[in-house]
């Protein structure tokens, strides 16, 4: 595997001059997502905030669960050449096979809550035994959505930590974007997402050439 500074240089080499689309894909999932964090404001209210809560509990299962598998999908096939992400975007997780981005987010969001009532770190730890999912999912359309959450769950075996340190080398930029009122999420957001995308490129080769140690566990 190749370095964590080598994997940021490498997603910023690929949005370099083409962040356009990126950003655009980004500022409307965070829009969508906002949305759902809206129900504070109706918190004095209870019948407004149960109406809400339960609202934007749909919005997200049915809208935002394919809309971020839509999003993060678009940005492996950015990386393949294809610069129309936020087209790509509602294309994979809408028009192309919706049923599967919906079942693959919802097993994963509710696989990850199962084991997150236990303990927060448990919930953590599984949230990145599952984070490949999404990008197998694309690429492998013959295997189930609980095929590719086992097959997530191999490829990271040994290789949570490094995906971990990873997003948490980002730490500086993501407290930037939070300062700057959010805007800067925008480029930060795209920038750490496409890091993922160069993280599961390279296990892919890490895990073909050594397909054992990927089953082990």
């Amino acid at each position: 595997m190749i370095t964590r500074s080598e994997i940021r240089d490498q997603a910023y080499g690929t949005l370099m001059g083409k962040w356009k689309q990126p950003v655009l894909a980004t500022l409307i999932t965070l829009i969508c997502n906002c949305v759902i964090q809206g129900s504070r404001a109706f918190q004095d209210r209870p019948l407004a905030f149960g109406i809400y809560t339960g609202s934007a509990f749909l919005f997200a299962l049915i809208v935002v669960g394919p809309l971020s598998y839509g999003y993060v999908n678009s940005l492996l096939r950015f990386h393949k050449g294809q610069e129309e992400s936020v087209k790509e975007m509602f294309n994979i997780g809408f028009k192309e096979d919706y049923a599967r981005a919906f079942i693959v987010q919802l097993l994963v969001g509710l696989f990850v809550f199962l084991w997150a009532l236990l303990l927060i770190i448990p919930g953590i730890v599984k949230a990145y035994a599952y984070a490949m999912t999404p990008f197998i999912a694309e690429e492998n359309p013959e295997l189930s959505p609980m095929d590719c959450i086992t097959k997530s769950k191999e490829m990271m075996n040994g290789h949570k930590l490094e995906l971990f340190l990873l997003d948490f080398s980002f730490i500086g930029w993501l407290l930037l974007g939070f300062i700057t009122c959010g805007i800067g999420l925008l480029w930060v957001m795209p920038y750490m997402n496409m890091a993922r995308v160069k993280f599961y490129e390279q296990l892919k080769v890490e895990v073909a050439n050594n397909p054992y140690n990927s089953t082990q566990g």
